[in-house]
């Protein structure tokens, strides 16, 4: 249950071809490689239409690599961390995701980062969704993804929906993790989602 919950906190990492062998220089996956591992986290019927973000070059911030057609946005996996990770989201989350990022690059750290947020979201300079938005994560250790076949050894899906200020009361769902069952995570807050771990 701990690995679920440490992957929705992170949006993400890192592509195992960035970091080649110990002592070896690194190589940034072309634009193309990149796309193809963003795209894994969504079901198999929505990954030709959504948008990528991703890198053009080594420290380098997100970029726009591919423009999308079905509302979905996807991260490429970030070349500063150690594992593999990829993230797809709806677009009415880009502006919530995408001020995170930012204050996490200006030096914000933990709880600062969601407490910045959800001041600027009760103020109104920050939008969340009315209506329930899909994240679709996948999540694996470095050097599980290999870019020749783009497939990803031993990864782990997650799925969320997010419901802003949705609580237990107001969805029948608990707010403590068990096995086999979804979860409200952050109840009553701005980012309160439901969380799904396949094989909980």
């Amino acid at each position: 249950m701990r690995i679920g919950i440490v992957l929705v906190s992170l949006l993400v990492s890192a592509p195992a071809a960035l970091r080649g062998q110990a002592g070896s220089p690194a190589t940034l996956p072309t634009p193309e490689q990149q796309i193809a591992a963003a795209v894994l986290a969504l079901p198999e019927g929505m990954r030709a239409g959504a948008a990528v973000l991703g890198y053009r070059s080594p420290g380098a911030s997100l970029t726009e690599l591919r423009k999308g057609s079905n509302g979905m946005t996807c991260l490429a996996d970030d070349p500063a961390n150690p594992a593999f990770h990829v993230a797809c989201y709806h677009e009415s989350l880009e502006p919530f995701m995408a001020r995170g990022r930012a204050l996490r690059a200006e030096g914000v750290k933990g709880g600062l980062v969601d407490s910045t947020r959800f001041r600027e979201i009760k103020e109104g300079t920050l939008k969340m969704p009315t209506t329930p938005t899909a994240l679709y994560s996948l999540s694996g250790p470095a050097g599980s993804w290999d870019p020749a076949t783009n497939a990803v050894k031993g990864g782990r899906p997650l799925y969320v929906v997010y419901i802003p200020g949705a609580t237990s009361a107001s969805t029948g769902l608990p707010a403590i993790p068990a096995a086999g069952l979804p979860w409200i995570m952050f109840p009553g807050t701005p980012k309160a989602h439901i969380m799904f771990v396949p094989e909980m």
